[in-house]
């Protein structure tokens, strides 16, 4: 019997209804097995008796009795899966224990990994901590050092305010006391009166033009308090500049150098550009034009077009005033203005508000203003800028230096 149950298939041990091992099987006239308890639900849930498998009918419902030939082989086919099975997960056993504890070593593995990852992360914190908190020590100690001798030159430029005012109300009284005198002496001496007029006219005149010199020289000394120390640019000077080792002296040259033309360097006008640039507070610096017959000079944005030819103006970012032609001086506004000048001057100071949108020129020698763009907008950088111009076959060979400020007493 079991031998005989090794050459039946499976198929052959499953009830077509269940589908699964047959349990009570029994045979029915037309000769098909089927589980007792299936193929009664079977007919039970249907009017009419018939073989599921051949359709097969029959007028009265059968005698069903168990195949006990069958149920004997079914019984056997069951043993035989089951020990199937059973050897089946012993097997995978065998093969799973080893790789289950491959898969916990790797497990341990990762973890101890993290540790280390942890441990190191620990350690670069803190050393990144102990970095930016000495950093942060060193930027505060920057700070208030700056801070000190901002208020220290504040206190000095006040103390030399307070100076000049001092002189110059002794200055007033005095005058206002020769004034008294003279106008006294006018009305006690009639026959003298045309005279002590002329006298206090003359008097008053001076009086306005040493107020509006003393005025001015203040002025002066303020803005010499903003100065800075500019050094030219190579990177963006023309071809035909020629610049001097310390970058403090620029003159036009006839041979034009081979210089890489990056976009910083201006390639059509003859310009140069200062190193240093500054985005707010106030600056000064003095250059020295003697000797030249036609230069340009002031602030330029970092923004602005350096090829080609350029027509500056301070809507394309250019606050500059020049001398053309040996005598006439311009401010180069959005419309150029003339500029009269009592004196030619040598030296000339150019002083930047950046918050306060201001550009101002002065005659350094004769302590006057020569001109100042007022009311500017400035949200960029800017750069002092120098231009010498042609050398008009030597007429204008002489350069731009820039001058060390004197703080005058």
């Amino acid at each position: 019997m079991s031998a005989a149950s090794c050459l039946l298939t499976e198929d052959q041990f499953l009830c077509s209804i269940c589908l699964d091992v047959f349990t009570d099987p029994v045979t029915i006239p037309c000769g098909h097995n089927f589980c007792k308890t299936c193929i009664t639900d079977h007919w039970d849930r249907n009017v009419q008796c018939q073989c599921p498998n051949c359709k097969e009918a029959f007028n009265t419902r059968p005698e069903l009795r168990v195949n006990t030939l069958i149920s004997e082989m079914a019984a056997q086919f069951r043993q035989s899966a089951q020990q199937k099975v059973s050897s089946s997960r012993s097997s995978e056993q065998q093969v799973s224990k080893p790789m289950i504890q491959k898969r916990r070593l790797k497990i341990q593995e990762i973890k101890h990994s993290v540790e280390l990852s942890e441990e190191d992360a620990d350690r670069e914190i803190a050393g990144g901590v102990q970095v930016f908190t000495a950093l942060k020590a060193s930027v505060e100690r920057s700070q208030a050092e700056l801070i000190d001798t901002i208020k220290e030159k504040q206190r000095k430029m006040e103390k030399q305010a307070e100076g000049f005012i001092k002189e110059l109300e002794q200055e007033i009284s005095e005058l206002k006391k020769r004034s008294t005198e003279v106008e006294q002496l006018s009305h006690s001496e009639d026959h003298l009166h045309g005279t002590v007029v002329r006298a206090v006219n003359q008097l008053e005149e001076t009086l306005s033009k040493q107020m509006k010199k003393l005025l001015a020289e203040a002025e002066l000394k303020r803005v010499q308090q903003s100065a800075v120390d500019v050094t030219l640019d190579p990177d963006t000077a023309h071809p035909n500049l020629i610049l001097s080792d310390d970058g403090k002296q620029v003159k036009h040259g006839d041979v034009k150098k081979n210089h890489p033309d990056n976009p910083e360097r201006f390639d059509t006008c003859p310009n140069v550009l200062a190193k240093q640039s500054f985005s707010s507070g106030r600056f000064y610096y003095e250059v020295q034009v003697k000797g030249k017959t036609h230069w340009y000079l002031g602030v330029a944005r970092e923004s602005i077009n350096r090829k080609g030819s350029i027509a500056p103006s301070p809507q394309i970012g250019y606050w500059l005033i020049c001398l053309r032609n040996e005598n006439e001086y311009k401010a180069r506004a959005d419309t150029d203005v003339l500029l009269s000048l009592k004196s030619r001057p040598e030296k000339v100071g150019v002083f930047v508000d950046y918050e306060e949108g201001l550009v101002s020129f002065y005659d350094v020698d004769a302590a006057a203003l020569i001109y100042s763009f007022t009311g500017c907008s400035f949200t960029k950088k800017l750069y002092p800028l120098f231009c010498p111009c042609n050398n008009n076959g030597g007429k204008n060979s002489a350069p731009l230096i820039i001058s060390p400020v004197n703080h005058t007493e």
